[in-house]
């Protein structure tokens, strides 16, 4: 494929996906938060659960689940594109892979949200989906910036000798 339309556009592109992991690993920080929360108003009685139900904790938690999951799906496809397009290939890693796990344990989260209401194994199983997620992102962001230092080596070759 020729890619000469997006040369000027190339350093910025490569920085697309890592920012928005980064954005995503606060959202998904965010989204514990907020499911915390929602957890606490479930078991609670009397005037705090009536108070902490008056903070619309599960309604954001069910927003930022949905914005989270845009963030890591598209945050996906375009570090995969922007990896094809500076380097002709996919480049096949560890990285790579946990980031496909990310999208699968983040797309199976969210649709286990409909079952949760009366199955508490279900609600269990969508809180370890989250924290596996949770952890793979702080990975990710660790291995991220390893591989956004290559790429500012490669961008950025004078400044790297000196």
């Amino acid at each position: 494929m020729n890619f000469e339309g997006l040369e000027a556009l190339n350093p910025y592109l490569s920085f697309f996906h890592p920012v928005t992991m980064w954005i995503s690993l606060v959202v998904a920080l965010y989204a514990m938060y907020l499911g915390v929360q929602v957890r606490r108003a479930r078991l609670a009685d009397g005037d705090l659960k009536k108070e902490l139900v008056k903070s619309r904790f599960a309604i954001r938690h069910h927003q930022i689940g949905s914005i989270l999951l845009a963030l890591i799906v598209m945050g996906a496809i375009g570090g995969i594109t922007v990896t094809y397009i500076n380097n002709g290939k996919i480049v096949i890693g560890p990285h790579l892979f946990a980031g496909l796990g990310m999208v699968g344990l983040v797309s199976t989260s969210a649709a286990l949200v409909p079952f949760m209401q009366k199955q508490d194994w279900v609600r269990s199983l969508h809180v370890s989906l989250n924290l596996i997620l949770l952890g793979l992102s702080g990975w990710q962001a660790v291995t991220g910036v390893q591989i956004v230092q290559k790429i500012l080596r490669q961008l950025l070759p004078n400044v790297a000798n000196q």
